[in-house]
Order: structure tokens, then C-alpha cells, then sequence
């Protein structure tokens, strides 16, 4: 894939609609774009998180690890941003992600993220309308896991 293919890929994605062409291929020159099979694992749990994903075509489910194994918390889908958590927080990831079916992502290194970041207000503002979608899907996960242990508790 070229450039230009990349750069007009990366146009269709909601968070990077509205930048630039310019701004758009540097993108695509300064990432990668990678490919995992169905089960391959995208990153491990307490890895390093020197980069974030954007997934271009596929899905991902995201492992964490319970006393009765490990258990798909969710699956996320085309268009979304992964490991940015742990770019953001300078912090080991929390969780496995483990490609659904066939992958296409692009890997973004951290100074890449930070930059757009920077550079680009609506990036900024996309990145913490998801954040605050993950924060809100989490909180009713937990409030469904509370429900689920109190009524499991009432004899």
C-alpha cells in the first residue's frame, strides 16, 4: 500500500477526517500499518506501552484475567483507538487484546500520538469523547457485575 492509499484509508476514519492532507501523510509515513490473524495477541497485559492502535478493518476482543481465567471484558471494532490508556497514563497496559477474525491496524508510536495530539484539536477532542465512552461502558459493567454478585449473595 502507498501513501496516497494510506493517507485516503485514514480519511475515512471519524478521528482523522478533518486534518489536513498533509498532516494525513505524515501520519501514514510515521506509522505502520500491521496485521494479525484471527487469535494472534495484538499486546500482552503488563506490556510496555510505547504505542497506540487504530483499528482500520476487524476486530479485538480485550482479555483481562479473573480468579476463574480470563474473560472477554469487550470487543472493539473498526475506527476505534487501542492502547492509548497506557500511553496516557505512562503506565504497563491492563489488559490482553487478542485479534477477533483477520486484523488491520495502524500502530502509532507514542511521540506520533502525542504530536497529533498537540497539533490537532479536534484529534484531542475525539480521543477524550472515546475515553469517555470506554469510561462510561466500564462503569456500567461494573455496576452490572455489582448487581450480578449482590443478587448471587442473597440467599
Amino acid at each position: 500500500m502507498d501513501l496516497a492509499e494510506e493517507t485516503d484509508l485514514l480519511r475515512k476514519i471519524p478521528m482523522f477526517a478533518k486534518m489536513d492532507t498533509s498532516r494525513l501523510k505524515l501520519l501514514a509515513f510515521a506509522s505502520e500499518i500491521v496485521a494479525f490473524d484471527d487469535g494472534d495477541v495484538v499486546f500482552n497485559s503488563g506490556d510496555s506501552a510505547d504505542f497506540a492502535y487504530v483499528i482500520m478493518e476487524g476486530m479485538v476482543d480485550v482479555v483481562t484475567e479473573t480468579e476463574r481465567g480470563p474473560v472477554v471484558a469487550s470487543t472493539l471494532k473498526q475506527n476505534q483507538l487501542i492502547g492509548e490508556l497506557g500511553l496516557l497514563n505512562n503506565a504497563p497496559r491492563n489488559a490482553t487484546l487478542v485479534a477477533k477474525g483477520s486484523l488491520r491496524a495502524m500502530k502509532i508510536t507514542g511521540d506520533m500520538f502525542f504530536r497529533l495530539l498537540r497539533e490537532n484539536s479536534e484529534v484531542a477532542l475525539d480521543v477524550i469523547r472515546m475515553l469517555s465512552e470506554k469510561l462510561s461502558r466500564s462503569h456500567a459493567l461494573v455496576e452490572s457485575l455489582q448487581k450480578q454478585l449482590a443478587q448471587q449473595e442473597t440467599p
